[in-house]
Formats: structure tokens, sequence, C-alpha cells
């Protein structure tokens, strides 16, 4: 980490560093691809957040956080929809940062807390998002656990 993390829109300049970037082979069944996580930020509009993860000028992931989204329960949420770590800068801190980066953004948009789901199984991120405060709600979207983060 050359401490010049930050977060970029996805901009003709970037899109297509973006829609290579490749996690680790073990890691295909728990998170979609970006070339899909685009396609649903088009179709959501306004409540999708995509964001390219660079650290200095090397493009090492890519997020994408839902906004003010209704659940089934009636409520609002927003939290992080997808995370996409490099295969080759996992283990970085790369993905702590995007996670704290969904965070101030929900923050400064008046969220009080932030929620994610996770692939459940051998090579799932569960222990990853525990580890950064996450707990367990209880409740499932589709097959994956659902977490809450009090921001």
């Amino acid at each position: 980490m050359s401490g010049g993390m930050r977060l970029e829109a996805i901009t003709p300049d970037n899109i297509d560093a973006v829609l290579e970037l490749r996690v680790h082979p073990h890691q295909r069944d728990s998170v979609a691809p970006v070339v899909r996580s685009l396609a649903e930020a088009y179709a959501y509009g306004e409540r999708a957040w995509p964001r390219a993860v660079f650290d200095g000028e090397e493009l090492v992931g890519f997020l994408m956080a839902f906004l003010d989204t209704a659940w089934r329960d009636g409520s609002v949420r927003s939290g992080l929809w997808r995370l996409n770590i490099g295969a080759a800068h996992q283990g970085k801190g790369y993905g702590r940062f995007a996670v704290e980066a969904v965070r101030d953004e929900l923050r400064r948009r008046g969220a009080s807390r932030l929620y994610v789901s996770w692939h459940q199984g051998e090579h799932g991120p569960g222990d990853f998002y525990r580890r950064l405060g996450f707990r367990e709600t209880g409740e499932l979207a589709g097959d994956q656990a659902v977490g809450v983060l009090a921001i």
C-alpha cells in the first residue's frame, strides 16, 4: 500500500481496467463480476454507487454501494452491495479501506447503519466482515447472510 488509496467514479478513462479486474478463482462463486455490477448500476440508477479503488495510479479493486433501498420489512437501507479486490491485491488493507470509504460516504449522507450481505461458505467473506465489526442480523438475502454495522 502506498497510502494513496482513493475511490474514483467509473469513467471512460478507467472502465476497461475496471472490467478486467479479477478476484481469486475460488472467490468467483462468492461475488459477481464487475461487468454484472456495472449493468446493475445502470439499471438501478441513483440507488447504485459504483467506484473504482485505486492505490496511487494502480487499480486494486471495485466496490458498489446501494443507497436508500426499500427492504422487505418496510425499512430503507444503504450498504455495501459489491466488493471485488483484485487477486494480487488481497490481504493488503484495500478491502478494509473500501468498507471504511463506503461507511464514510453513508455517514455523510445521513445513514446510521451500513448493511452488507455475503455468500456463506468455505471461501465466503464472513470472517472479513465480522473482523470489521459487522454483526449478523439473522436475516438472509437469498442464500446470503446479512450483516450490519452501526456508523
